[in-house]
């Protein structure tokens, strides 16, 4: 039995896994801002999944994967990058095994995605796998042969704190970032950040769901904010398959939901992928899926981390 755990910035969602099986699925309020109740949360959540497995009185224990929105540093063994800021500096594993008594594993959330995805989702079999995550921020992770790559900093795939590129003037110097920087992938491309791009061009405060159903009513402002979304996804796509090279690239997150990104996308990142441009007849091999567990997809990957 696997149990993950995706501690998100405003959920925390737990699994039980019998194989690729899902037993059981809890999801509570994230405690923004307090991390002793946190850590509380957490243990809650196992105790209760663990409940119902079908031996709940069993003496071994199960194992737990944990999925955080940032990163653990190598060097200190504290969490680092989160953009659930109440995490960064505190030493998240060795806390949670004290309360929880055994190991336990934690990985980038988008990692955990990726992991999934490409173990029974919509990239089982691929050899190099990107797992994005569009949503409240924009991550990333990278799969090779079923095994997620960390890097040597721990932060392989994060691709939504690099600048967008083949930046337009309008689009410079970018919107300040909390990672310190400005005009970050991240934020172009998440769901606040396509809700800024929006009202910066005359539209109302919206909902990227909002925007996207103006869109589909004919309303002319809100298709070229999908338009100009759909660009920059493609431009700051056609950088990892420049970098990367990988054989499917799995969207995820909730702006991932938007069906058009699948066929407008591929259409648009020839321009920019380097075995396209320079040769005019040449595909872009990669392919862009939705991910196939959809929501599930990081919680279930925390599972797969043992």
């Amino acid at each position: 039995m696997r149990i993950g755990i995706d501690l998100g910035g405003t959920k925390i969602e737990g699994i039980a896994l019998d194989g690729s099986t899902e037993i059981a699925r809890i999801r509570v309020d994230t405690p923004r801002g307090d991390y002793t109740a946190t850590l509380d949360a957490i243990a809650t959540v196992v105790a209760n999944l663990e409940e119902r497995m079908p031996d709940p009185g069993s003496p071994i224990p199960t194992s737990i994967g944990i999925g955080i929105p940032g990163t653990m540093s190598s060097t200190t063994g504290l969490v680092k990058n989160a953009n659930s800021t109440w995490l960064i500096g505190r030493p998240l594993p060795a806390d949670l095994e004290a309360r929880l008594q055994r190991p336990v594993r934690i990985a980038n959330d988008a990692n955990c995605f990726a992991i999934s995805e490409a173990t029974d989702g919509a990239a089982a079999g691929a050899s190099v796998v990107f797992g994005v995550i569009l949503g409240t921020g924009v991550g990333g992770g990278v799969v090779i042969d079923r095994r997620v790559i960390d890097g040597a900093n721990g932060i392989a795939g994060e691709w939504g704190h690099n600048p967008l590129p083949w930046p337009a003037t309008d689009e410079l110097p970018g919107a300040d970032c909390y990672c310190g920087n400005h005009g970050c992938i991240e934020t172009f491309l998440s769901g606040p950040g396509m809700s800024a791009d929006h009202e910066r061009h005359g539209g109302d405060r919206l909902a990227p769901p909002q925007i996207e159903a103006r869109a589909s009513a004919g309303e002319a402002l809100a298709e070229r904010t999908l338009a100009r979304y759909e660009e920059r996804l493609a431009r700051a796509l056609a950088t990892i398959i420049n970098m990367l090279d990988p054989d499917v690239i799995v969207l995820g997150g909730g702006m991932s939901n938007m069906e058009r990104l699948y066929t407008k996308v591929p259409e648009l990142w020839p321009r920019y992928v380097f075995a396209a441009s320079a040769r005019a007849t040449e595909p872009v091999r990669t392919a862009l899926l939705r991910a196939q567990h959809g929501a599930a997809s990081g919680v279930r990957g925390a599972a797969w981390l043992w």
